[in-house]
This record gives structure tokens, sequence and C-alpha cells, in this order.
């Protein structure tokens, strides 16, 4: 009695099956095409291969006509090529796209210099070459786009002083692997960027070694307070390529990183760091400086990019001029500093309705972390007895996570301030602190005088 009323998976109706195998993952799918000769029919339809075509692939109907195959053929044939990377090659097409539909208009020499994306086999011999292996996300994305050509400017952001100059391009695989690390404090390491001003690079760890992690990026800094050269600290950019170059390319597109001059510049904006004053309003936007910054001894140098703007609608008796800043300085261990001087970087700039006045300024801390607050003074033009203060919102200048060598010969400094270089003299610079003294043998030679640089 049981058996005669058993029911059959062959006299089901297609569309409910369809249906329930249209909730599977493409591995189920496949995985049911092996149970019986109906679900083996049913799990090729063309339209559950669809959603997976769209989902994995981000294919089209138009790539499925230019292919000529049908979905599940072409679920197939990128599955082939692309199906170790599958779990980062949405993520991974998704932010090269979106970056390069963002940079069309903005920066058009960044797109012609991308190269297009390496092959299996391309990939495949480098690892041969250099005798390690490649993380999967990094291939993936070089699958995509092998890197760009060395051309400035680069695609990885900028930074620009009066006297300091870096652009970061995204290496090529091949140039990469002409890099690669084998010397004591750097083994195994390969280079994502280079900086033909500066020579700075940004590594990624090929495997655990040295106090870094597998798949981490990172910016070497050498240990100047060690008497074992290869005693190399780490400022940290990202915990896995895939990491690292989505959240540089989040920052880029979604307009955090300001383009400047048809280039990337990799200042952050800190939500809520504006401040408003009757018409004029001040924004700040920040960054750190790797090349110019040392763990040991602690030498962090930032670089800072204030925006003053005057309400289009203010009065023209509202015009007015700035006269001298005021700072306030906190670093993370308690210290303040108070510094005031006239204008700013050289400059007394003249605000009116609609004006907008932006300048760069930089300074060098012997903590990882402080901030700094205060107000300009401005007289208006038509009365110059008239004087006011405006306020400069609260800014946080922080390092990236730093690691430092598993041993080290020598311990580091204990000095816990920048000397005053100039006896309490005004200069150019937002403050007066010390300059590059502590800066030995890390990139300076374009920073041969004692004044901070100015934006240029």
């Amino acid at each position: 009695m049981a058996a005669s009323s058993e029911l059959r998976l062959d006299h089901l109706p297609s569309d409910p099956l369809l249906h329930v195998l249209s909730y599977l993952s493409f591995r189920d799918l496949v995985h049911c095409s092996y149970a019986s000769k109906r679900l083996n029919e049913l799990s090729k339809h063309n339209p559950l291969w669809k959603r997976h075509c769209c989902k994995h692939w981000l294919l089209t109907d138009a790539d499925r006509l230019q292919r000529g195959l049908s979905w599940y053929g072409l679920f197939k044939h990128y599955y082939s090529d692309l199906g170790r990377y599958i779990q980062y090659y949405v993520v991974l097409k998704k932010a090269w796209e979106k970056l390069k539909s963002f940079l069309q208009q903005r920066c058009p020499r960044m797109i012609v210099s991308l190269k297009d994306g390496a092959t299996e086999g391309e990939l495949d011999d480098i690892e041969a070459q250099i005798r390690c292996k490649l993380p999967d996300d990094y291939r993936c994305s070089y699958r995509i786009h092998n890197g760009q050509k060395l051309v400035i400017p680069g695609l990885m952001g900028s930074m620009s002083l009066s006297n300091h100059y870096r652009s970061e391009v995204l290496l090529d695989v091949e140039t990469a692997a002409g890099g690669f690390q084998h010397r004591k404090g750097m083994r195994r390491s390969l280079p994502l960027t280079f900086c033909f001003h500066t020579g700075l690079s940004q590594y990624v760890a090929l495997e655990d070694a040295e106090g870094r992690k597998k798949g981490e990026s990172f910016y070497p800094c050498p240990d100047q307070t060690a008497q074992d050269p290869s005693a190399i600290d780490m400022f940290i950019t990202g915990s896995c390529f895939l990491d690292w170059f989505s959240t540089y390319v989040n920052n880029v597109v979604t307009g955090e990183y300001p383009i400047i001059k048809d280039q990337i510049f990799r200042y952050t904006h800190e939500k809520g760091c504006v401040a408003t004053t009757g018409d004029i309003t001040v924004s700040v936007s920040t960054s750190f400086l790797p090349e110019l910054s040392s763990v040991h001894p602690p030498h962090f140098f930032f670089t800072y990019r204030i925006r003053i703007e005057m309400s289009r609608s203010a009065s023209p008796d509202a015009a007015c001029q700035l006269d001298s800043r005021y700072w306030k300085i906190t670093t993370s261990d308690g210290n303040v500093e108070e510094v005031q001087g006239p204008g700013v970087v050289g400059e007394f700039p003249v605000m009116t309705p609609g004006k907008v006045h932006e300048y760069a300024s930089c300074t060098t801390f012997s903590t990882p972390s402080e901030f700094m607050e205060g107000h300009y003074t401005f007289h208006r033009l038509a009365n110059k007895e008239e004087v006011f203060h405006v306020a400069i919102p609260r800014f946080h200048m922080v390092c990236p996570p730093y690691r430092e060598p598993e041993s080290r010969t020598q311990k580091a400094s204990t000095s816990h301030t920048t000397p005053n270089d100039n006896d309490g003299e005004d200069d150019d610079d937002d403050h007066d602190r010390g300059r590059f003294g502590g800066l030995r043998g890390i990139n300076i030679s374009a920073l041969e005088g004692s004044r901070c640089p100015k934006f240029t």
C-alpha cells in the first residue's frame, strides 16, 4: 500500500521543481544534476544559470550573444577560466569598473595607463620565477587589469608639497616580480606600488615571515635605532589585497580622496570636521606620509589641507581678510602646545562672497596620533577695526597601525617631544615645530631646507 502511493520525482511537474532549484547555489545545482536523469535535465535550465552568470561573473545578455553560448555553457566557460577566484571576482570586478567609470572624465590619463589583464599562464610563470605563491585575490585583480604602465600620475594616489612630491603607480606583475624581496627583514615581500620620485613602495607579504602575516600590505620603515640594518618596522595598510584595493577604490569613488589637477590625492576628511562662523566655513582633511615618518625613533609626519569658504549669500560688506592663525595642539601622550602667527603659509587671503581659499601645510609629532584645533583672526575690509575669530574645527591625525620587528638589538629612542628648531621665530608653517632632524635616511633628498613644505 505504501509503495503504490509513493511520490516519484519523475512524476512531479517541472515548474515547482525549477522553482526549488532556483534557490540553490551553483554548486548544489551541479550536485543535483547527478541525482537523477530528470534533475540532470532540469538543472541545465537556462534561466537558472543566467542568475548565476549575473551573480558570479556580472555577465549580461550582450555577453551571452557575443559568445554564442547558452547561459549554462557561458557559466562553464567562465568557471573553467576563473573558477578559483569566484569568491573574489565580483568584488574586484565591480571595484575596477567603478574606478574606471569615475576616472574616465576626471583623470583620463590614468585610464589610458591601465594594462590588460594577465593570463593564468603568465601568473603561473611569475610564481615559478619568484618561487612563491601569489594570493588568489591578487591574482584575480591582475586577471582583470595587470596594473598600469610606469607613468605619472599613479593610480594609487599622489601627494604634493612645495619641495616634496610622490605619486604611486600600481605595478604590473612582471615589474613587481623584479622587486621581489629575498633580503633579511623583507623576505617574501612583493611590491604593489612604486613612486619614481621617492623610491616609496607598498608591499604585500606572500608568506608569514619576520613578523608579517600572509596577505598583509604595508610600507616598510627601517628601524634607525637598531644596530641591525635588517630591522624593519611596518606601517600596515591592509589585511589582504582585496581589503587594500577595494577600500582604496571606495575612497576614490565616494569623493573621500579629492581629485586635484587630474590626480588622486590621498587626503581623508573626518566626518563632522567642519565649523561655520557667521558666513565663513572651515573644513579640514589630513594625510599621513609614511616616506617621511619612522617608528624608531618616533617621528610621524602629517600633512593637512584646509578649505576656507565664504557663503555666496553673504553681504558684500562682509568681505574680510585673514590676519593670523592660532593653534592648540594636543598629542596622544597629553602634551599641549599653543602656537600663533601671522597669515597661513605666508599668505593673507581676502574672502568675498562665494570665495574659496585652500592651502596645505604639514607637521611632525613624536606620537602616532594627535589632534589640532584653533581659530583664524580676520578683519573687515570696510572697517579694519572690526576684528573677529573664525573657528577651525578639531581634526585628528592618526598614523596607520604599525608593527615592530620581532627582535631588536637596540631599544628604541624614548624621546617624547619634537624640539622647536627656530627659537620661537615664525615661518610659513602653521606652527613652529621641529622639521626633519629625526628623518635620518628616510627619503629626504628633496627636503634639504629647514622650512616646512607648502602646498603647490
